[in-house]
């Protein structure tokens, strides 16, 4: 199981919604903090993947490499060659 650090985060609730996050915590033996949390990741998990914000970084970048995005590998060992080459007497 992975445990991640968490960071609070101040939310205004109704007080319905708070009532029946209360109970339901307490029905099901945990926490009306993890139940907040449950509901972000259902959220985060039915966005669709084009909204994803991690796609605004696509075409973001620029390079006169035209296959770059297929021979990466090869781009690196190369520069890693050519930075670890002694220098020239």
């Amino acid at each position: 199981m992975t445990i991640y650090a968490k960071k609070p985060v101040q939310v205004y609730l109704r007080q319905d919604q708070i009532d029946a996050l209360r109970l339901l915590a307490a029905k099901q033996g945990t926490s009306v903090a993890e139940l907040i949390r449950q509901g972000i990741d259902r959220v985060l998990i039915e966005m669709p993947l084009e909204e994803d914000p991690i796609w605004k970084i696509v075409g973001s970048g620029n390079s006169s490499v035209h296959d770059l995005a297929l021979e990466h590998d090869q781009y690196l060992a190369e520069s890693e060659e050519s930075n670890n080459r002694p220098p020239h007497a």
